[in-house]
């Protein structure tokens, strides 16, 4: 991820403050943490058992519902390049308090009722995504610095877990709350109580800055450091970044209506793709423990690409069948695809500056690459009328995937001079 905090140094009073936050309020800063993670995929995840029924109420074809997934991503992506610009100027608590504002608001909006008002919200939500994803990773380094990697377990852990439950909860709440609309409406209430955390630690760190006055400077300016675009290195790990991206919000758009039409239950089809979701934490705890013990990550990008091509190959062969079989695979290779990409971002890098920068590279390019994927399978299952071309086309991105993994992962370092 983006790491906001890496090229900030705060305000004396907005440092001070912080200060005060950590020792007088930790279990507000905790529970903070926890809440806005567990924000960062349910608004998302949430949508995808419930498409054909978004799809069906608004009249939309297979590639126009697809821009429901497609819209948030692309957001995602752009939101990215704002956030260290907003956090300098508001202080990171502001801009996150704000962002779970945004992120409430934006999920009611999606059920206005014009098509045009679905499409807005998807995008508040994506861009307050993109906040609340840029900016947790640096919060967390720079307010526990002595357990920043069990804080971050903690805080990717409560992320998946909110994506999850929102999958496995969207078709029971949708029966229970008389259609789609109140399924997705309920999120609101967790952003909502999220925001209401921060506020207190958004006014307690702004608290003594004049007004006008930044919350934070700049360290570094932005050309300071190598060359990304002109780096091979650089643009294999953002490929990949984006490509395993394209990968997992395919299947969170397309996973569900994939089993249903094929003739499982809605309800089935939920549960089974929240598992997919939750096995992720297996991939994405192992992998980055073992790329931090190898020089080269080639074999274990090789082994993240095979694990999804096989899950994708179980849905081109026998999607109901096999469903649950095909949805561990393809969790544990997505969830070990995204640790290997975020620790690559580190690996590859020769400095905390440059790896800060190709986190950025990496994250827009790889949202705005995996923006088009929802939409082109849509495109295509609805020209060709059945899912066996789109699950041939993820086939060739996997192995795209492995290619990519071969050369991110050979012992190279960004700038140092060997063809990085």
């Amino acid at each position: 991820m983006i790491d906001a905090e890496e090229e900030l140094v705060a305000a004396p009073p907005v440092a001070a403050a912080r200060r005060r936050l950590r020792a007088g309020h930790p279990a507000l800063l905790l529970a903070g943490i926890v809440l806005a993670a567990l924000n960062m995929r349910a608004a998302l995840a949430g949508v995808s058992p419930l498409l054909g029924e978004i799809g069906a109420h608004f009249h939309l074809a297979a590639a126009a519902s697809s821009l429901v997934t497609t819209i948030p991503l692309i957001f995602m992506g752009l939101g990215s390049i704002a956030a260290p610009k907003l956090a300098a100027r508001w202080g990171t608590e502001a801009v996150l308090c704000g962002a779970l504002v945004a992120l409430c608001g934006g999920i009611v909006l999606r059920i206005a009722p014009p098509v045009v008002a679905l499409f807005a919200g998807c995008a508040v939500v994506g861009a307050s995504i993109a906040l609340l994803n840029v900016l947790m990773p640096g919060l967390i380094k720079r307010d526990f610095p002595e357990r920043a990697a069990g804080m971050t377990a903690l805080y990717s852990t409560a992320m998946i877990l909110g994506a999850t439950v929102s999958a496995a909860t969207a078709v029971p709440l949708e029966n229970a709350l008389g259609g789609w609309q109140g399924s997705l409406v309920s999120w609101s209430l967790l952003a909502a109580v999220a925001a209401v955390v921060w506020v207190p630690q958004a006014l307690l760190t702004r608290r003594g800055t004049g007004h006008g006055t930044p919350a934070a400077t700049t360290v570094f300016a932005p050309q300071d450091g190598p060359k990304l675009s002109r780096s091979p290195l650089a643009w294999q790990v953002t490929l990949f970044m984006g490509s395993q991206s394209l990968i997992a919000y395919v299947i969170i758009a397309w996973m569900p209506t994939i089993f249903t039409d094929h003739g499982m239950d809605k309800a089935a089809a939920g549960l089974v793709f929240a598992f997919s979701t939750l096995v992720q934490m297996a991939g994405s705890f192992v992998v980055p423990m073992l790329a931090g013990r190898m020089r080269r990550q080639r074999l274990l990008g090789v082994t993240v690409a095979a694990l999804m091509a096989c899950g994708v190959a179980g849905l081109l062969l026998a999607p109901v069948a096999g469903a649950w079989l095909w949805a561990a695979l393809l969790g544990t290779g997505q969830g070990g695809a995204l640790g290997l990409a975020l620790t690559m971002m580190v690996l590859r890098s020769g400095d905390a500056h440059t790896a800060a920068r190709l986190s950025g590279m990496s994250q827009t390019g790889g949202y705005l690459l995996a923006a088009a994927g929802p939409l082109v399978l849509g495109a295509v299952h609805q020209v060709t009328g059945g899912w066996t071309v789109p699950l041939l086309l993820l086939l060739a991105v996997c192995a795209g995937i492995a290619l990519l993994g071969m050369g991110a992962g050979r012992d190279r370092r960004i700038g140092d001079g060997r063809r990085a």
